[in-house]
């Protein structure tokens, strides 16, 4: 038995599939000129103090060091196998040993380490991911059109990932998310989702084995939606039982594109495969 929504999708005009995905990729890309994501420490640059042992309040503990240093930090708790902590997350210049010079007045017992990211160290590692993206797309938009040898419908699955992208980095920013080396891998593990889903729906409804559109569709999508479900479940485990930020971020984010990934592929993607084809018998 097929779900209602899934026959609304399928029965749905394919100009407003096309036009809802554009708009909301439109609102995407003005939040990002609006409020574009913080950068991490490791993009950015700055100082990392952790103190092992400890179990505060991490706001309490950043609005004490600001207080007592006048620099903005930000505090995350974390637990790990040797016990918690916190990391003190502190803008680049600052001193490290005065940070930890002001924890220990708090936390005399604690086990404290360092580390510092120069800016330019920091920039190269912006460079670095901005060029793994480039060619993350380009190799993915050389293998796509090989494959399909059809202009539309490659460049739709190209511009499905690429919405894929800018919508979780749009959501990251709505929710605090800072773009790091570990969320730039969430993008990139996002460009293999989205074109999986893509190339399985292209291909149903190009090489379609069913009478109709519609059929081709309906059997795309009921394979396409228990991978993509079963892939949310999995992610949204992961957030649940992790208690490391990273690993928290890397699978909000990849929630984020999971669920842009669901309109991009069967709205917009069938939207204008619908077109293309019903275009194709009427010529």
């Amino acid at each position: 038995m097929r779900p209602k929504f899934l026959k609304k999708l399928a029965e749905m005009e394919h100009k407003k599939m096309i036009m809802y995905p554009l708009i909301v990729f439109v609102v995407a890309l003005l939040i990002l000129a609006v409020k574009p994501p913080t950068l991490g420490i490791d993009l950015a640059g700055g100082v990392v103090v952790t103190a092992q042992g400890v179990s505060t309040n991490p706001d309490e503990v950043a609005k004490y060091v600001s207080d007592k240093l006048g620099i903005e930090v930000r505090v995350e708790s974390f637990t790990s196998l040797a016990g918690g902590g916190i990391n003190v997350y502190a803008p680049a210049g600052s001193s490290p040993e005065d940070i930890i010079s002001v924890l220990k007045e708090k936390f005399p017992d604690a086990k404290y380490a360092q580390s510092e990211v120069q800016p330019t160290f920091g920039e190269m590692a912006q460079k670095q991911g901005i060029k793994a993206i480039s060619y993350a797309f380009l190799g993915m938009a050389i293998v796509v059109f090989l494959f399909f040898r059809v202009l539309v419908p490659s460049f739709t699955v190209i511009f499905s990932a690429i919405s894929d992208m800018i919508i979780a980095v749009a959501l990251m920013s709505l929710v605090g998310i800072e773009l790091s080396q570990a969320t730039i891998a969430a993008l990139l593990m996002l460009i293999g989702y989205s074109v999986d889903s893509n190339i399985l729906l292209t291909t149903k409804l190009l090489k379609k084995k069913e009478d109709t559109i519609k059929e081709a569709y309906f059997s795309a999508v009921s394979t396409g939606f228990t991978m993509s479900t079963t892939t949310l479940g999995a992610l949204a485990s992961l957030w649940l039982i992790s208690t490391a930020p990273v690993i928290d971020q890397i699978a909000v984010v990849l929630v984020f594109g999971l669920l842009a990934d669901f309109m991009n592929t069967w709205v917009l993607n069938a939207g204008v495969l619908k077109w293309y084809l019903s275009r194709g018998e009427k010529q």
